[in-house]
């Protein structure tokens, strides 16, 4: 795909302000060397992000002779963000100051067999309205994250096969809701994003980031940067066989990862090992698999032996990505993850090392999450961030 001049422009303005965000105070040099960008770029960058009102000077650095160079910061309060996390069972909203700090939450309930388009649609702009009641000052856009594959310029859900939707126009029907600029997403890619500005993936350039909820899937950044693929559906992990002839999925193939080490794989786990387990919560995953959480802290033989179930698969497709991509470090993110903590962690990497090639395993690192709140939401506010960025088209005469 072709860049303009004017992508290029937007790509450059959130290079510099994410670095400010992360990196705050810090100089324009500084932000030079971060970005690589000329110091004339830089200057003229930060000018215009300032002229948006998005960044301010924070003082002076200390030199050792010569002018003192000026500190930049964001101007936190100078607007918001909103980021909403769209899941098979629930929808988790959060406002964001300007510099990625959590304002308010909101949560919704998705309960079984009320994931229609409309219904999902009321969810979000409740969870929405709530955590924008008594804000006052502008809000630059609301990063959704979906489920499945999306086209984010085109704002569709192409297909979420949890929930059976194919080619839904969510972006125009949230907008029917919500009266302000809406980007949608995955959150494979929003997680990833989070990842790269605040947690494990900061400073790496290669990295994966496993999403274990009710759908699984393998966020991808390469050389720095997220990695989308030419339809945006990169990361389909979830949907890669690992069990021929294996248990039937949502997507209609046999065996995928997903049946595994989703939420209710895990389920199936348990279920084969005991059918009887009080553990089992038939028609509640998420109380299952805390319950399951829960007496494996404790040392239930069962409990534990079904995290381990869980990890010996988990692992063996997590190494696949290993051979394949040849990571620096590999993230367990999203609920699953951290409700079964610890020993999925542990039983996961003795796994991995199982199976993975010796050599491309050596210099990789597997990790949870150290992202302080939701992910999906911090990154899909950064969605809506980057859109905010982009400079006004040019009228033609």
């Amino acid at each position: 795909m072709r860049r303009t001049s004017r992508d290029i422009r937007t790509a450059n303005r959130y290079e510099i302000l994410r670095h400010v965000i992360t990196e705050s105070p810090v100089s324009r040099p500084e932000l030079a060397r971060l970005t690589g960008l000329s110091q004339a770029t830089v200057a003229t960058l930060v000018t215009e992000l300032s002229e948006l009102g998005l960044l301010v000077e924070a003082g002076f650095e200390d030199s050792e002779g010569g002018r003192p160079r000026a500190l930049l910061a964001v101007a936190a309060g100078r607007g918001a963000l909103v980021g909403v996390d769209v899941a098979e069972t629930y929808v988790h909203a959060e406002l964001f100051d300007l510099s990625l700090t959590v304002v308010a939450r909101a949560d919704r309930e998705v309960r079984p067999g009320e994931n229609g388009p409309e219904q999902v649609v009321a969810r979000i702009a409740d969870a929405v309205d709530e955590v924008l009641e008594g804000h006052v000052g502008r809000v630059l856009g609301v990063g959704v994250s979906l489920p499945g594959q999306v086209d984010r310029e085109g704002g569709v859900s192409v297909y979420a096969p949890n929930w059976n939707w194919h080619d839904v126009p969510l972006r125009a029907l949230l907008a029917e809701r919500i009266d302000l600029p809406l980007h949608l997403d995955n959150p494979l890619h929003a997680s990833t994003v989070a990842e790269l500005w605040f947690g494990a993936a900061r400073g790496r350039q290669d990295a994966v980031v496993v999403n274990l909820g009710t759908g699984v899937g393998a966020g991808l950044a390469l050389g720095g940067g997220l990695y989308r693929g030419i339809g945006n559906s990169a990361g389909e992990w979830g949907h890669t066989t690992l069990v021929l002839d294996g248990r039937l999925c949502h997507c209609g193939n046999r065996g995928c990862v997903e049946t595994y080490v989703g939420a209710p794989g895990i389920m199936l786990n348990l279920r084969e090992l005991s059918p009887g387990s009080p553990l089992l919560h038939p028609d509640d995953q998420t109380a299952t698999v805390r319950a399951l959480a829960a007496a494996a802290a404790e040392g239930q033989p069962v409990a534990v032996k079904a995290v381990q179930e869980t990890a010996r698969y988990l692992g063996a497709g997590i190494a696949d990505l290993v051979n394949l991509l040849n990571p620096e470090v590999i993230v367990l993110s999203s609920w699953v993850t951290t409700c079964l903590g610890e020993l999925l962690l542990d039983e996961t990497r003795a796994a991995v090392a199982r199976h993975a090639l010796r050599h491309s395993l050596a210099g990789a690192e597997i990790v949870l999450s150290p992202v302080p709140t939701d992910p999906v939401c911090l990154g899909a506010a950064t969605f809506a961030l980057e859109q905010a960025l982009a400079p006004a088209p040019r009228r033609t005469p």
